[in-house]
């Protein structure tokens, strides 16, 4: 019996060693890659159209030097779902349910928009703090709000993604075990409560896949802000 219903979220260790390290290795084997042959198979031609979809879509308010960033992002969203995916598997495990890993994906690539915001357009930078009229007054406590916002960014990317994954693994968990519970003593309604737990397993599916969008989103609006220029056309792959 647990405990503690927190106790699923602790990394599991075999031998001492954290298998936290090997669900983060294991989405990475499960991507189909090309063959040197004239027609790919349905399953990679469905991936590479969701990529150049998924990019184009993501990058087209981002100007020509934010496509850069293209590979980075789209690798982190692919990378999130099948974390978060992998997770809703019986006895998997979800890196991103922990603070500290949802915190390592954000703060790196927040930080490095931030440092090339100052860097290309420190004015631009600068002007985020202080907008253009402000009361005298208002200054300071202005700049100290806007201050607190920029670097509350971070918390907030890694929060918003741990807190649903968390929350939906949680409800999932109390489900199953009211379902496992009643099976016995009322059966009619254990089979109701089932039928509950696949509905919410289907909003799982779909949970975790909109986080990472929304994960990579925020993360393209913050380069977005701290890129010069107007924002280019559509971006092409062919």
């Amino acid at each position: 019996m647990t405990l503690n219903l927190f106790d699923q979220f602790l990394s599991p260790t075999l031998l001492g060693i954290p298998l936290i390290g090997l669900a983060l290795l294991l989405p990475w084997l499960l991507f189909p890659k090309s063959r040197l042959r004239w027609l790919n198979s349905r399953l990679i031609q469905f991936q590479n159209w969701f990529v150049i979809r998924f990019t184009n879509q993501l990058f087209l308010p981002i100007n020509q030097k934010g496509h850069k960033w293209a590979a980075l992002l789209t690798a982190l969203m692919l990378f999130l779902i099948s974390l978060n995916m992998l997770g809703l598997l019986p006895y998997t495990f979800t890196p991103t349910t922990q603070l500290s890993m949802s915190m390592a994906f954000a703060v790196p690539i927040w930080l490095a928009t931030v440092l090339i915001g100052f860097r290309n357009q420190p004015n631009v930078a600068l002007a985020h703090f202080l907008p253009e009229g402000t009361p005298t007054l208002l200054i300071p406590v202005l700049i100290i709000i806007e201050t607190i916002s920029l670097f509350i960014r971070p918390l907030a990317l890694g929060v918003r993604l741990t807190a649903n994954l968390t929350a939906g693994h949680l409800l999932m968990y109390l489900v199953s075990y009211a379902a496992f519970a009643l099976i016995s003593i009322m059966p009619t309604v254990a089979a109701l409560t089932s039928i509950l737990l696949f509905l919410l397993t289907i909003l799982e599916v779909a949970v975790a896949m909109i986080q990472a969008y929304v994960f990579t989103l925020l993360l393209s609006l913050y380069l977005q802000e701290n890129t010069y220029g107007p924002p280019s056309t559509r971006m092409s792959y062919s």
